[in-house]
């Protein structure tokens, strides 16, 4: 059977919108996973998210709120939102889903392609990738031809042909040119920030070696309310409708 992998991320811990993503990438056929972090943070059910993508046994590399959140470091350089979100998620966290935060690689290569939450030149630093000239620097690490990423919440692709200059290129379905690199960002899940609030995902499909981005309904003021009985801020409710 042809491989199908789904490939997901910034779920952020919103698991109304996690289910109808998993729904879906089996519907469609999915046959392998891979999270690019972010599992939670800014919602409501952090361990109902870690627990199904631990089933799944995806391959997940560490995202930031999943670093702050399974580690009691200083929050001072968050945003105060932020810093208060973790603070919640450090108080809701089983010890077993901490501990398997704590173990996340911050990158990793499997079956021929590399998953990374942010940069591949200073994982660990956390840096956005918004522009062309943002994704430079990770193509000069990126031993594969193909990457996936996260953290902006945008889905976005970015191209460079052998070592020249790098460019981007509508977030749309596409198959992977021989001699060229992609580093690609897989959207949000729970939090999308391009003004959809749709979950999103890719499914890559190794044998034709095409990408297909995915956006999905799911139950926002379901979301939103689970958001507001947890006692979390009201602004993260909100931007879930918006899309931002």
């Amino acid at each position: 059977m042809d491989k199908k992998i789904a490939v997901l991320g910034d779920i952020h811990a919103n698991l109304d919108a996690l289910d109808v993503v998993l729904a879906d990438a089996k519907e469609q056929g999915a046959t392998d996973w891979i999270c690019v972090g972010d599992v939670v943070g800014y919602n409501a059910c952090p361990n109902e998210c870690c627990a199904k993508i631990r089933e799944l046994g995806a391959v997940t590399v560490c995202g930031n709120h999943d670093h702050y959140c399974a580690f009691d470091e200083s929050l001072e350089d968050f945003h105060p939102l932020a810093a208060a979100v973790v603070a919640w998620t450090r108080r809701q966290l089983s010890t077993e889903n901490r501990e398997w935060l704590r173990s996340l690689p911050y990158q990793k290569v499997v079956r021929g392609l590399t998953v990374v939450h942010a940069t591949l030149d200073q994982p660990e630093h956390w840096g956005y990738v918004f522009e062309s000239v943002e994704a430079e620097p990770s193509f000069t690490y990126q031993r594969t031809q193909l990457c996936f990423h996260g953290h902006t919440h945008v889905p976005a692709v970015f191209e460079q042909h052998g070592f020249g200059a790098v460019g981007r290129l509508p977030a749309e379905d596409f198959q992977l040119v021989l001699g060229r690199k992609y580093f690609v960002n897989t959207g949000s899940v729970g939090q999308p920030r391009d003004s959809d609030s749709r979950a999103s995902y890719i499914l890559y499909e190794p044998g034709s070696r095409t990408i297909r981005f995915r956006r999905l309904d799911y139950d926002v003021s379901a979301a939103q309310q689970r958001v507001l009985a947890a006692g979390l801020p009201e602004h993260l409710a909100r931007r879930l409708a918006a899309g931002r």
